[in-house]
């Protein structure tokens, strides 16, 4: 069997991480990527540490197996050679900031007059319409605007950014998205649409009970740590040598909860239904917190696994490379060329679609220049 998009080819003109991200994504689901790129430095994120013999592993890890043109689209003769590439894409994905592409020619207007059939994907920071547009964004400045950050961190403490860039990442999703649902209408329709995705609009979309708690009550929460503000127990609590994750996420669990502890708790009326258990969850961290000091991370996660509840170790990514669950789906592969560098390997698994065993490399700036022009000739 072939892989699902086989055949799909896209020209991306992104860089840095959310555009990156999800033609990665489509990569993995057989696309072909045709990675435009600036002469001379490239993609940004080709100068982000860390290095591995002179190449960026940042860079390697969202851009394997890719091909590389280097084209100035200021210039006649590399103009000439995009326009090639556009009369056989299926795909583009662009990130610049909206105005960019036509003031260069390349607008949604213009290609899809000249191209009909060619889906147009764009991502940025607050969209392609609304008041301000225009702006510049990072993906500190939408977790902060979309109010990712109020919700992140410890109880009366700062604002924390998420340590993933989710204001990149979610945004790289939902533009993948689309452009899937895209190639499906333009298989009924033979046209083309423009997806155009705001990395504001994706944090706001992914706040399921901040934004449910804030339309309810009129009151928006707070930051409440690792603590999920309306499931109790659902929080990490501290065993002897670390943190775990206890997820009791219904009564019949918290019951469990209170056998496996040997805590009388079930029936206490404080703690016998969810919202009794929100409303005192600091009494019941201590208690909870008084019978797993008393025993390691090992131990408290393996009985918990016996019983059936959700648990995990708080584990940092030198253990969650080591993963025997991940390694077992392959999540985590070496890259072709130089096995220190890691890449994650695709979370979408569908049946006939080969689990390869490690991430072709990354290319160099203009690697693939003559193969792309051979291409273009033998057409």
């Amino acid at each position: 069997m072939t892989a699902p998009l086989t055949g799909v080819t896209i020209l991306d003109l992104t860089h840095v991480l959310a555009g990156p991200f999800a033609s990665q994504s489509l990569m993995d689901l057989g696309a072909r990527v045709i990675k435009v790129e600036r002469p001379g430095t490239g993609d940004d994120t080709r100068a982000f540490p860390p290095f591995v013999d002179g190449e960026s592993a940042y860079f390697a890890t969202i851009n394997a197996g890719k091909q590389s043109i280097a084209l100035d689209l200021k210039a006649e003769g590399d103009r000439a050679i995009f326009d090639r590439l556009l009369a056989r894409a299926d795909v583009i994905l662009e990130n610049y900031r909206p105005g960019v592409m036509e003031r260069m020619g390349y607008g949604w207007t213009d290609l899809h007059q000249r191209f009909p059939g060619l889906i147009y994907g764009a991502v940025s920071g607050f969209g392609h319409t609304g008041p301000e547009a225009g702006k510049p964004a990072y993906d500190m400045v939408v977790q902060a605007r979309g109010g990712v950050m109020s919700i992140t961190g410890e109880e009366g403490g700062p604002p924390v950014r998420v340590g993933a860039s989710i204001g990149d990442v979610v945004a790289g999703m939902f533009l993948a998205q689309g452009i899937l649902a895209a190639l499906y209408d333009r298989a009924r329709t033979g046209l083309g649409r423009k997806v155009d995705i705001a990395m504001l609009d994706a944090q706001l979309a992914i706040q399921e009970h901040a934004i449910a708690i804030t339309a309810a009550t009129g009151v928006p929460p707070g930051r409440t740590g690792a603590r999920h503000p309306t499931i109790t127990p659902f929080a990490t609590y501290r065993a002897a040598d670390g943190f775990f994750v206890i997820a009791a996420g219904n009564d019949a669990m918290f019951r469990q909860l209170c056998d496996l502890f040997a805590l009388p708790l079930a029936d206490d009326p404080r703690f016998a239904t969810n919202a009794a258990r929100c409303e005192n969850h600091a009494l019941l961290k201590r208690l909870l917190e008084a019978v797993t000091l008393g025993n390691t991370v090992d131990h408290w996660t393996a009985a918990m696994a016996k019983a059936g509840l959700p648990t995990a170790r708080v584990q940092d990514m030198a253990q969650a490379l080591r993963d025997p669950q991940l390694l077992a789906r392959n999540m985590v592969l070496p890259i072709a060329g130089a096995p220190q560098m890691l890449a994650p390997g695709n979370p979408i698994k569908i049946s006939g679609l080969d689990e390869p065993d490690h991430r072709p490399p990354a290319p160099r700036l203009d690697q693939d220049r003559q193969a792309i022009l051979d291409w273009l000739d033998a057409t």
